[in-house]
């Protein structure tokens, strides 16, 4: 039941180990207990990370949890596998729910299961999103996650953050329910720091819960980062308020490793304050999956380092564009039915980040009829007002009938 799949062995490895890291409420005994028994893991060659094979996890399962040998197959073990299927577990994802948290298989679900799933739907979690939240976080089924959930809630009434921000939150990243109030207001301080107001700070956790778990120690060296990058305490905020996620990063895997990849590949690092705050979310996009074949395709069809380097500057965004749905059409747009060089999407690079069926085609139909040759600035930089004055006299444009077939 427990050891039947290895598919999912790494996953529940690397869960257990976050669990245990961002745990900063006193334990209750069930929860007291699954640490002791990670602890063990820990303490051997592989640690957590071998929580879900069999042959290693089983005697120190066992050794911390012997009433485990007691439990009856067909009157217990059968019911609660239904059970939680019945709430919405994949069967196949059950191990890693009783491995996380071995006491779920010893409680009983009526009396002591039920009540506290009940206990969520109080706090207005719909039944769907509590099976949810225990594939991610089975602690939620121990008393003390359950009461801390409570003090959180009092917590953010006292930093006047709404309950359905948390709701919101918490369904996201149920981590957070492990997380004292203590550590909450240590990273609300320093996002009151940088100016962030209590407005914005909703958008904030419910987008990126998980910046709740930040140590302020690893926080501040993301800050830090942006600071020696040039950009003052109010950029800083605002690059926050617009991308949560990347103070979530690593400042040495990811951060700094993104900028070194941009300055090897030729974008100048007079240039990276701009790109960084123009489109921060390049922190976030994949080097080998995202990052390069946008680059190298514009390698591809002609463009020199220069230029795309140029592009990037000019308009950053474009780094994460699809290649086959964005980018590829625009640009046989470009060339073939527009008939414009390849060197006008290095001039104007935001190009790219018009809709090809709801702008540009409209619009290069109204030029060419009235055989008008302007840039793309001229062609898509105006808002539909201004476009109309210049270019059809005055009133607002109209989209032009499409062609008939074959003209």
């Amino acid at each position: 039941m427990l050891f039947s799949s290895s598919d999912y062995a790494t996953l529940i490895g690397r869960n257990a180990k976050r669990m245990m890291t961002h745990l900063s409420i006193p334990a209750d005994d069930a929860l007291q207990s699954t640490l002791s028994f990670f602890e063990k893991m820990e303490a051997r060659s592989g640690g957590v990370s071998m929580l879900g094979h069999g042959d290693v996890s089983f005697p120190y399962l066992i050794e911390s949890f012997p009433m485990l040998l007691l439990c009856s197959e067909d009157n217990h073990l059968k019911p609660l596998i239904d059970f939680l299927e019945y709430i919405g577990i994949p069967n196949p994802r059950i191990a890693s729910i009783l491995l996380l948290f071995p006491p779920i298989i010893l409680s009983d679900i009526e009396n002591d299961i039920k009540p506290r799933i009940h206990e969520w739907e109080k706090a207005g979690i719909e039944r769907e999103y509590i099976g949810r939240m225990l594939l991610k976080y089975p602690w939620i089924l121990s008393t003390c996650v359950i009461e801390n959930y409570k003090q959180i809630l009092l917590f953010f009434k006292r930093k006047k953050i709404t309950g359905t921000a948390l709701g919101i939150a918490t369904k996201s990243w149920p981590h957070i329910l492990g997380c004292s109030t203590k550590r909450m207001n240590s990273i609300l301080e320093l996002f009151n720091d940088l100016g962030i107001s209590k407005k914005m700070v909703v958008p904030v956790i419910t987008s990126s819960p998980q910046l709740l778990l930040r140590k302020s120690y690893d926080f501040l060296q993301t800050v830090i980062f942006f600071r020696e990058m040039g950009f003052d305490k109010e950029t800083v905020g605002k690059i926050l308020c617009r991308s949560p996620e990347v103070f979530a990063s690593n400042v040495e895997s990811t951060l700094k490793k993104k900028i070194n990849f941009l300055i090897d590949f030729g974008v100048s690092e007079h240039h990276l304050p701009r790109i960084i705050k123009k489109y921060p979310e390049i922190f976030l996009l994949d080097i080998n999956r995202t990052l390069l074949p946008r680059m190298n395709y514009l390698l591809e069809v002609g463009l020199c380092k220069k230029d795309v380097c140029s592009m990037i500057y000019r308009f950053s965004p474009i780094l994460g564009y699809s290649i086959e749905l964005v980018m590829k059409p625009k640009l046989v747009f470009l060339l073939r039915t527009m008939k414009k060089p390849l060197k006008a999407i290095v001039e104007y690079p935001r190009y790219f980040s018009y809709s090809l069926e709801g702008k540009i085609k409209p619009r290069f139909l109204v030029l060419k009829n009235r055989n008008i040759d302007c840039s793309l600035t001229d062609m898509l930089a105006k808002n539909d007002e201004l476009f109309a004055e210049e270019y059809l006299g005055t009133g607002l444009l109209q989209k032009p009938l499409p062609p008939s077939k074959g003209s």
